[in-house]
């Protein structure tokens, strides 16, 4: 509780500082963009809500590692190993010029370190076949030459990573939405972390829990700051290393068990790759408007549609991320439940993508129950 208490705390203040002095630095950190696609706010909002996030978990960490906890040295090393892909993040939210595929490479290259030094490699994914070509990375240093093995795990290991990472930066378009869904998934990991005895996975979850509450605070549902792409990549990218850490350290632990827990996300990143280069025949980075989360706030959340106040645009946003949290619990809830069953986990995988192409489609042709609407009430 120590790690959480401070993670939160520090996040907070963090976080309500840069709030407070944003007249200081707005020209560089809010977000001046009101008319994009995704764009759904309607004054400039600081975007660099990781900076709270990332320094809430330095601190929780710190305090762990100074009453001597073992399992925080670790939990710091990660942290260390997020750098590059909070960096890139990060420096897109200043200087918007940091292109998806710049934070794409970093984010590999956190996850190359986190294998490196962490040991957090995917070597068995429950796929007949492929698991006896995922064989452990090595690298053997002579006196001639490097020698690295284990290609095909690195590969993989690298992909997963970035595109769960990128998965969470694809679904933070409003308040609270992408921070809600990864303390969900976080606390997913700490319950089966916490069943198999894993304290260096449940330390590093709980406390990212904590920093992102601390955000939260202020992100949900008032909007006066946003995670930004680096929180987004930060979060994303710890989600998915400690998954790799739970399942490379725990064999009893299924591969498919963090694939659904985080499934809400790396569904809809998938799907959206497939309407744009599939259907639409466009490039798969093209922004639009066309996510789950967009239709639902354009069709679902009828609340005071087309109001040019601030207040009720942001109570409207605000409406918008419950329906999806909501959806993210129909992936954590069967995961969490059959963890060690990968036969299981593979069938609620297909059952949510199901679910998730008839909700979507519903919505698109607008045929969804008039009960899931909300309506704003029309004064007499």
């Amino acid at each position: 509780m120590l790690s959480l208490s401070l993670a939160f705390l520090t996040s907070l203040i963090i976080t309500l500082l840069v709030i407070r002095y944003q007249h200081l630095h707005a020209h560089m950190t809010a977000d001046h963009d009101l008319d994009g696609v995704q764009k759904f706010h309607s004054v400039p909002v600081p975007r660099i809500g990781g900076v709270g996030v990332y320094l809430g978990l330095l601190a929780g960490l710190l305090a762990k590692q100074w009453v001597d906890d073992p399992v925080a040295a670790p939990n710091l090393l990660l942290l260390a190993c997020a750098l590059p892909a909070f960096g890139a993040g990060l420096t897109e939210d200043l200087t918007k010029r940091v292109g998806v595929r710049e934070r794409l490479l970093a984010t590999v290259f956190s996850a190359l370190l986190g294998g490196y030094f962490l040991g957090a490699w995917l070597t068995r994914l429950d796929i007949p076949g492929l698991d006896s070509l995922l064989h452990p990375p090595t690298l053997r240093v002579g006196l001639d030459a490097i020698t690295i093995t284990g290609f095909l795990a690195i590969a993989v290991t690298a992909f997963a990573v970035a595109g769960v990472a990128n998965a969470f930066n694809i679904i933070d378009g409003y308040n609270g939405l992408a921070g809600v869904v990864a303390i969900i998934s976080l606390l997913g990991l700490a319950y089966v972390a916490d069943h198999v005895g894993d304290r260096m996975v449940l330390l590093g979850a709980i406390t990212t829990v904590g920093a992102a509450a601390g955000f939260l605070i202020w992100n949900y549902p008032s909007g006066l700051i946003f995670l930004g792409d680096g929180g987004a990549y930060c979060v994303g990218f710890l989600v998915a290393e400690l998954s790799v850490l739970l399942v490379a350290r725990n064999p009893q632990v299924s591969p498919w068990f963090p694939l659904l827990l985080s499934f809400y996300p790396i569904f809809e990143t998938l799907f959206s790759i497939f309407r744009r280069v599939i259907i639409g025949k466009s490039h798969p980075g093209l922004p639009d408007a066309a996510h789950l989360h967009q239709l639902i706030y354009r069709r679902v959340v009828r609340w005071a549609v087309g109001s040019t106040c601030h207040k009720q645009k942001t109570h409207r946003n605000a409406l918008t991320s419950p329906y999806l949290w909501v959806m993210s619990t129909f992936a954590v809830i069967p995961a969490t439940i059959f963890w060690q069953s990968s036969r299981m986990l593979q069938l609620f995988a297909l059952l949510f993508a199901a679910t998730y192409l008839l909700i979507y489609r519903s919505i698109y042709q607008a045929r969804f129950p008039k009960w899931l609407s909300i309506q704003q009430k029309r004064k007499p």
